[in-house]
């Protein structure tokens, strides 16, 4: 197009720390355009004053949700009618009411793969120091008591432990590698069972939700947060684990009930815990804060340059795609059978 105002429009939403090439290549090809406001209300009179329409597509981070909200039904409400491609920078979208945007034609993307092996690496870690006890001792050393008085409860080995993972997606299967370096027996439960490949791969066994619950010594939480999976860790799922069980969380917080957590922590059925996410982050369950059994990282699993950057060019990737060819390269499973329906 020679006419500069018959550009492709572009809204981005959130800060591009590290791909700029990437954003340069969009910005040779579109309009980048970057909102003023500061707060949900601002932005919806934002879009409702017209400063977003002709926006094609959107590239969005987690961060962005502090100014702009979830994005739900009301925000799709007043965003143009324009936007067909919402190009989310992360794995996790459950910020994005995607029945609403089904309900208005608007594909969906996420970067499922690039956060695999930073997330993984922070479960394994949650997963030894969980297992060792580390937080104990490491909170008595910064305050001067060595390993503390009295001392902690010994840890365990990883060694010929079950690790049990819930959601084999390639963060599971990405762990379940990773684990099997440390001589652990692999199970899994899945809403689809892998691959006689993918099983082989991992060294995984496929059992069912409760064998899951009962027999694993170490519980890693890897699925996606939805309707469906909200709290499907709670007080009947901690009923039935192995006493002494530890837990491990880089999924999305509210996966697992954590007034239930702290509840199964304090009459001894979890031992451990290692949490990266949290119900209703920033907030932190006091009863989790303050038990020094608890591993807490401040959702961190993919605080990396290489994630980062990984992922910011592979939403930026997706923007570039819905521009020049009118699809998405990875749009959200529940879109899957949309996407060449509404191609443009």
């Amino acid at each position: 197009m020679s006419n500069e105002s018959a550009r492709p429009k572009v809204l981005q939403l959130g800060v591009i720390e590290l791909a700029h090439e990437a954003l340069n290549s969009i910005g040779q090809i579109a309009d980048i355009i970057v909102p003023k406001a500061t707060s949900r209300a601002e932005f919806i009179a934002e879009c409702r004053s017209g400063a977003f329409d002709g926006v094609v597509a959107a590239f969005r981070t987690f961060e962005s949700a502090a100014i702009t909200g979830l994005v739900d039904q009301e925000l799709l409400a007043v965003l143009p009618s324009s936007l067909k491609f919402i190009c989310h920078n992360g794995a996790g979208y459950d910020q994005i009411d995607i029945p609403a945007c089904t309900a208005r034609s608007i594909l969906v993307s996420n970067t499922p793969t690039a956060v695999d092996d930073a997330t993984a690496d922070i479960a394994i870690w949650l997963m030894i120091g969980a297992l060792r006890n580390l937080n104990v001792s490491m909170s008595a050393l910064r305050e001067g008591t060595w390993r503390g008085q009295p001392l902690p409860a010994l840890g365990h080995d990883p060694q010929g432990k079950i690790l049990g993972i819930l959601g084999m997606g390639g963060i599971g299967r990405n762990m379940a590698k990773k684990a099997l370096a440390f001589g652990m027996k692999i199970r899994y439960h899945n809403r689809t069972r892998l691959t006689e490949a993918q099983e082989k791969e991992c060294e995984a066994e496929y059992v069912d939700f409760e064998t899951l619950l009962r027999e694993s010594d170490v519980l890693s939480l890897n699925l996606p947060l939805n309707s469906h999976t909200r709290h499907t860790i709670s007080k009947a799922q901690f009923d039935i684990m192995k006493r002494g069980v530890v837990i491990v969380n880089t999924a999305r917080g509210a996966v697992m009930d954590e007034a239930a957590l702290v509840d199964a922590l304090n009459n001894g059925i979890v031992s451990t815990v290692g949490l990266d996410v949290y119900e209703n982050e920033p907030k932190i369950q006091p009863g989790l804060a303050s038990n020094p059994s608890v591993l807490l990282v401040p959702h961190m699993g993919t605080w990396t340059v290489e994630t980062h950057l990984k992922m910011e060019e592979w939403a930026l990737g997706n923007v570039q795609r819905a521009l020049a060819e009118g699809r998405l390269r990875t749009i959200v499973p529940e879109q899957k059978d949309k996407a060449e329906l509404w191609a443009i």
